[in-house]
Order: C-alpha cells, then sequence, then structure tokens
C-alpha cells in the first residue's frame, strides 16, 4: 500500500470523524454561551444548565436525593451540573460524527438542546413565562447553524486535480475536503462562543454584584430583645465537638437551587395575603429593619439528616416575630377560629414550604430572619430574609429568599416536598450524635472522653446516656442549656479497655420521650436511631 492510500485510509476513518466530533463540541459550546448571554437579560435561572438541572432535580425520587446529599454532600449540586455538561458533551459529539453523513438532519438534531431546554425552563415554579424559553431556544438555532456550516468544511468536494492537472477521484479518501475554511471557521466560532460566554457572565455579574452592594450596606439594628449570653459552660472545652455556635461558613446547605439567588435588598419585596388575613400587606427590607427586632439562639436541622448526621447547626439569629407580623394581618391560629392551618411560604427560585399555622403563633420564637451569627444573612442561607420556626425540620419551615406568604390551608395546598411523599407536618425528633471519638478511631487504653451534641428542638433535652457494647447505659455530663430551641453538648468519661466496642448513644427530652433505637430513614419524616461508632482500643 503506498503513503497517499495509507494517509487516504487514516484520513476516512480517523481524521474526519474526529473533526466531526470537534463540530460537535464547537456547536455545543456556542450552544451554551449564547444561551447563557441570552439568559443575563432575561433570568439567570432561565439558563439551560440551571434549568435542565432544576428540573432534574424536581424529577428525583426523594431516596436518590438522600442518597447524592448522604455521599456529595453539599456538592451535590455541582456534581449535577457537572452530569449535565458531560451528557451535553456527549450528545453534542455523537451530533457531530452523525452529521458528517447526514448533514441536515444532524444540524436539525441540534434543536433538540433547545427543546429540552426551553422545557424544562418553563416547568421551573419560579419560570416567569415564554421568554424563559428564549435562552435556550436561540442558543440552539445558533449552534444548529454553525454544526450545519462546520459539517459543510468537511464535505467532499467532488474530484480533485492529480500532480500532472488531471482530474483524479477522490471521494474515497476525503482529500476534497476545505480544510482551510473549516480552520477558520471552527477558530472563529471558538473565539466568538468564548467572548459571549463571558459577556453573558459579566452582565450576570453585574446584577450579582448590585445584590453584593446592598448586602454590604445593611446595617442591623440592635434587637429590642436581645439574645440571653451564652451561658458559661455550653461550649465544652473538648477536642472534635461541635462548637456550640456554628460559624455561618460551616452551617449546613441543603436546598434545590443550582445557583444561589443573589437578591437586591432594595428591590425586595414581602407579599402576606390569603385565607383569614384581613389586611394583606406588601413589606420592604427597609419596612422590616424598622420593626420591633428580636434575637435568639435556634437550632436548624434538615429533615435528611441520617442519624449521626451533619446537617444540623446552631445560630444567633436576628429577626421579625412571624406571629406578630400575621397577627398585624387578621390571621388567626386554628385553635382559636382561624380559617387557614397552613403557611405556605415562597423562596424567589419558587420553592415553596408548608407550615403549620398553629406552631407559627403558638408563641415560640419563629421569625423572618435577616441576620445570622451577628450579620446580614449570606446569600447562602437565604439574603435578605428567610423564615425559621423552632423545633420543625427545615423543609416545613425554613424557606430561605423568601418572598411570598400565603395562608391556606393543607387540605387546598401541597407544597413542593409533600408532593413528593414527604409529610406535611415535621417536628423535630429527638436525637443525639458522638462527635469524638470517630468511627474506626484506635483511642489508648484508660480514660478516654466520648462527647457529642444532642437536640429535641423547642422540648429540650433532660439526659443523655452512653452504653459500651451492650452494657449497662451510663449518664453522661450535659454541658450547660442556652434554651430548649438549641442543642445541648455533653461528654462522657470511659474507662476504656483494649479489644473492639461499639458507643452508643440516646438522649431523653423534657417530655420524657427517649429517642428510640427503632432505625428509620429519613423519607417521610425524619430518620431515626440511634448513633453508634466502632473504635479500637490500643
Amino acid at each position: 500500500m503506498t503513503d497517499d492510500k495509507k494517509h487516504s485510509r487514516i484520513t476516512r476513518r480517523l481524521v474526519r470523524p474526529a473533526l466531526g466530533a470537534l463540530s460537535g463540541l464547537l456547536a455545543g459550546f456556542a450552544a451554551l454561551a449564547v444561551a447563557e448571554l441570552v439568559a443575563a437579560g432575561v433570568r439567570p435561572q432561565s439558563g439551560p444548565v440551571v434549568a435542565v438541572g432544576g428540573a432534574a432535580i424536581d424529577r428525583t425520587p426523594a431516596p436518590v436525593k438522600d442518597w447524592a446529599i448522604r455521599n456529595f454532600g453539599t456538592n451535590d449540586k455541582l456534581v449535577l451540573q457537572l452530569g449535565i455538561l458531560a451528557a451535553l458533551v456527549l450528545f453534542a459529539i455523537a451530533l457531530g460524527v452523525f452529521a458528517l453523513r447526514y448533514r441536515r438532519t444532524g444540524a436539525a438534531g441540534v434543536l433538540l438542546f433547545g427543546v429540552v431546554g426551553a422545557a424544562a425552563a418553563l416547568s421551573r415554579p419560579d419560570s416567569t413565562g415564554l421568554t424563559d424559553a428564549l435562552p435556550s431556544a436561540v442558543g440552539a438555532v445558533v449552534a444548529a447553524a454553525l454544526l450545519y456550516f462546520l459539517i459543510g468544511r468537511l464535505q467532499i468536494r467532488g474530484p480533485a486535480p492529480d500532480e500532472t492537472g488531471s482530474a483524479r477521484d477522490d471521494s474515497s479518501d476525503g482529500a476534497g475536503w476545505d480544510r482551510r475554511g473549516f480552520v477558520i471557521l471552527a477558530t472563529a466560532a471558538a473565539a466568538a462562543s468564548a467572548g459571549t460566554g463571558l459577556l453573558g457572565r459579566a452582565l450576570s455579574g453585574s446584577k450579582s454584584r448590585e445584590a453584593a452592594a446592598s448586602r454590604a450596606d445593611v446595617v442591623l439594628p440592635a434587637p429590642a430583645s436581645a439574645a440571653d449570653a451564652v451561658p458559661q459552660g455550653a461550649q465544652l472545652r473538648i477536642r472534635d465537638v461541635s462548637p456550640f455556635t456554628t460559624p455561618n461558613k460551616d452551617f449546613y446547605r441543603v436546598d434545590t437551587a443550582l445557583v444561589v439567588p443573589k437578591v437586591d435588598a432594595t428591590s425586595w419585596k414581602l407579599r402576606i395575603h390569603g385565607k383569614g388575613v384581613t389586611k394583606p400587606v406588601t413589606l420592604t427590607f427597609d419596612d422590616l429593619l424598622r420593626r420591633e427586632l428580636i434575637e435568639r439562639d435556634i437550632t436548624l436541622t434538615c429533615v435528611s439528616n441520617e442519624v449521626g448526621g451533619p446537617y444540623v447547626g446552631n445560630a444567633r439569629w436576628i429577626g421579625v416575630r412571624l406571629a406578630d407580623l400575621l397577627a398585624e394581618c387578621g390571621v388567626k391560629p386554628p385553635s382559636k377560629g382561624g380559617r387557614a392551618d397552613q403557611l405556605v411560604s415562597r423562596s424567589v427560585d419558587g420553592m415553596t414550604i408548608g407550615s403549620p399555622v398553629e406552631d407559627v403563633m403558638d408563641g415560640r420564637d419563629a421569625l423572618l430572619a435577616l441576620g445570622m451569627n451577628g450579620e446580614p444573612l449570606p446569600f447562602a442561607h437565604g439574603f435578605p430574609v428567610r423564615m425559621l420556626v423552632p423545633g420543625l425540620f427545615g423543609y416545613v419551615s425554613a424557606c430561605k429568599w423568601i418572598q411570598d406568604v400565603e395562608l391556606t390551608s393543607f387540605d387546598d395546598y401541597d407544597a413542593y416536598w409533600v408532593k413528593r411523599k414527604w409529610a406535611r407536618q415535621a417536628p423535630v425528633k429527638t436525637q443525639s450524635r458522638i462527635d469524638t471519638p470517630k468511627p474506626f478511631a484506635r483511642p489508648r487504653a484508660g480514660s478516654v472522653m466520648v462527647a457529642g451534641v444532642a437536640w429535641a428542638q423547642h422540648r429540650g433535652i433532660d439526659k443523655v446516656e452512653v452504653r459500651v457494647d451492650d452494657g449497662p447505659w451510663q449518664e453522661a455530663r450535659l454541658a450547660a442549656e442556652d434554651s430548649r430551641d438549641t442543642w445541648r453538648q455533653w461528654s462522657y468519661d470511659w474507662p476504656a479497655t483494649q479489644g473492639g466496642h461499639t458507643l452508643t448513644v440516646r438522649a431523653t427530652d423534657r417530655t420524657g420521650t427517649v429517642q428510640t433505637e427503632k432505625r428509620t430513614g429519613t423519607v417521610p419524616d425524619g430518620a431515626s436511631g440511634r448513633h453508634s461508632v466502632v473504635v479500637t482500643v490500643e
């Protein structure tokens, strides 16, 4: 076989398919870049990756969500986005190779990208209308045209002249495709897409900067009712025990937002309306700042927290009493003849959370929180305003980026998580956790400090006990209590003997309820069971 024929075969089998795949990738890159630019003018949340990711989260079964949270933690959204991008890459490569044979059909196939993205954007609960379909649609049209023209440069042009000037049939080896035209068009497309994507990021970033500036300008007033100082002895001086107050940067975050909403406090508004509301009201952020503020230490727990899991934290919050606001609007709890038994809070990203009106108005410190640990709420934790109700799991109480409160009934409306088979009402369960020693630790024989935290928000912790293997329960030493709405640290000085041992903890709350040993998963109303760790004493 001559060198020319070898080269022709390599061209036919390797080079052109590779360039077809590259064409698909360039088209996909252009689609995302153009979509991001258009989304900057519409809404950042209408971009195809965010929209498709959000739609995927909405349709993912609860056990799968729990698995993702358990295995990826707060990186679950990053993993989902990377998965979507990987799927797009594979789709783009396949279309590019397919278009080598079926140019028009392959280019038209790119439009499927637009259909999926547009449908996902329109299906999101925060969709503002048909304009949300524009980013995916425009990006797909541009990508289809680009793929069509790129593949055109790879098409065989027919017989090419040989060295003597006579015609030669090169239809089998691909010598007749437009190398120069392809390189020029591919380079220009890559550069234009990069520039378009950067411009889209810059425009979206300008809105984020405005929101950041509004947060930087917030000065939280001194609360009319300040939280008591954390009692001396509430924080045990034991290594590896969770701090009594969780720093903002370490506070857990579990939500469905692929992109953290950046809300400008100067334009934010909250509407309160619905059943039993005789005086509907719309409030601005400044309206809330001018009201009487209270400051409280409150522990929050996510319903996705497995036994012994990390999705619980304690912070000092400042905000407005939600019960006072509701009372001013004419709302009464069901026990006093109120018409509504459910308060539905809506986030700017479309999330809906249903809370029992009775619990919100029974005297506990239910808040519209503006601040967290002495500063305005971080964006990831709900700036400018979030809701929280002590004693209830977050999915029925802790709406972040709240913008609407509607009074209704549980019979009339199912909130986001209830539609996905979670319980309508979910008080926090009595739980405890061993923070030290860690699982599979190898402490030395002798005095070993076993310590951790326990919580039963709005009931309080009365006792914590530790068991070694199948031995008797031994009462642990409790740290000082801040309030019944916060967790409580505990410790037990274990006289450890050599060998393998299992340490188990249980808590008893102020109602006398002992933490159950019956192990259940997180669905439908939170995990139950007792936390244990296995260690080997040397």
